[in-house]
């Protein structure tokens, strides 16, 4: 484009072509909020500049300036996709006269040059006019099949939950009713009785969770990475560890004396609060028959560059891993892994050899932060 302006004989034309050719290029990849402005303004000067050149007695010889010509046929297009048909009319109009006056900044006064602005006006711009609509007409399509496959995940949605969520907590509220019909009717019920209701209450809960979380399943994008977020030190692993003693089998939290002294980074304390939580949390839904849980934070041994956080029950019965994956999903320990995994660490489950479950991260730390 500054070649092309060197072709003219005067140096003020020349810095002129070129910023002429920088205006049309700036409003071809201008945002939206701003592209009205710059068409208008890269139009008018490009217009100007051709009318300006005609005056002169010397102009250039070989070239109008192609670059330039090239962006006022592509606003064309840009208009005619992104617009609304009248507003793109006028919108297009500027580039469209701008381009067919272009080639009038050449020297030469010949039949070529007649030939050369018939080619852009009668050819050129109505090609690049309908380029832009068939531009349009594919993104309408392309948006209407993107709606109607969210229309029919919405319908499937829709459907999961008349057939399957709204039946078992229906079944919840049935059976909740007729108890509440019983004891107010005066009518005993024997604890055989009274436990098959609860069962029945209680199974038709655990069937609408199951449906829930196979919503979820759907919705959720299992390769976006969970969000983090700084929560503290590391001594409110005591606190967590408290809590959860109060309303379940003991837990007993063994922390690195090395680490409680150490400021160590936000997402290294954030992911192991959140390993410990969650583990914790499958421990009281699924460990039955705990009577103990051990929580260790530790650098491991051998490997200072790795420190190791393990949560161990004694528990029996349905381990965290089958509870969490018994509909097919299980979103806390996905995210406890893509939360472990975004730091370079690894997350690994299984039970133990003496019965129970444990849950173990790793993850990398800085060896320099205990030097001395």
């Amino acid at each position: 484009m500054a070649l092309e302006g060197l072709n003219a004989p005067y140096l003020p034309v020349a810095a002129a072509t070129t910023v002429s050719g920088v205006l049309c290029l700036a409003a071809l990849v201008a945002p939206e909020h701003l592209f009205v402005q710059q068409v208008a303004l890269a139009a008018a000067v490009s217009s100007a500049l051709t009318v300006m050149e005609i005056q002169l007695p010397h102009r250039p010889v070989n070239t109008p300036g192609l670059v330039e010509l090239c962006a006022l046929l592509l606003l064309i297009t840009r208009a005619v996709r992104r617009h609304p048909p009248r507003k793109a009319v006028v919108l297009a109009a500027g580039p469209a006269l701008a381009a067919a006056l272009l080639p009038l900044r050449i020297a030469e006064r010949d039949h070529h040059l007649v030939d050369l602005i018939t080619l852009i006006a009668v050819y050129a711009v109505p090609f690049m006019a309908v380029l832009g609509w068939c531009l349009r007409l594919w993104d309408t399509l392309r948006e209407r099949e993107r709606e109607a496959v969210r229309q029919a995940q919405r319908l499937e949605h829709a459907r999961e939950l008349h057939d399957f969520v709204a039946h078992h907590v229906t079944a919840i509220v049935t059976w909740t009713k007729a108890a509440r019909f019983a004891a107010a009717a005066g009518h005993s019920q024997s604890p055989e009785d009274l436990d098959r209701m609860l069962a029945r209450i209680e199974r038709a809960g655990s069937q609408a969770m199951g449906s829930m979380r196979a919503m979820v399943c759907d919705l959720r994008d299992p390769t976006a990475p969970a969000a983090t977020r700084p929560t503290g030190g590391l001594g409110g692993l005591r606190d967590l560890t408290q809590e959860f003693s109060a309303a379940g089998p003991p837990a007993t939290l063994t922390l690195d004396p090395r680490l409680t002294d150490r400021r160590l980074p936000p997402e290294i304390t954030t992911a192991v609060h959140r390993v410990v939580q969650e583990a914790l949390t499958n421990v009281r839904k699924h460990a039955t028959r705990a009577d103990r849980v051990e929580v260790r934070v530790e650098v491991r041994p051998g490997a200072p560059d790795r420190l190791e956080v393990s949560v161990t029950d004694d528990g029996r019965g349905r381990t965290p891993t089958t509870g969490d994956k018994a509909d097919g999903c299980g979103y806390g320990l996905i995210g406890l892994a893509e939360r472990v995994e975004a730091l370079g660490g690894r997350l690994t489950t299984g039970p133990q050899g003496d019965g129970g479950w444990r849950v173990l991260a790793v993850l990398p730390l800085d060896p320099d932060s205990f030097a001395g």
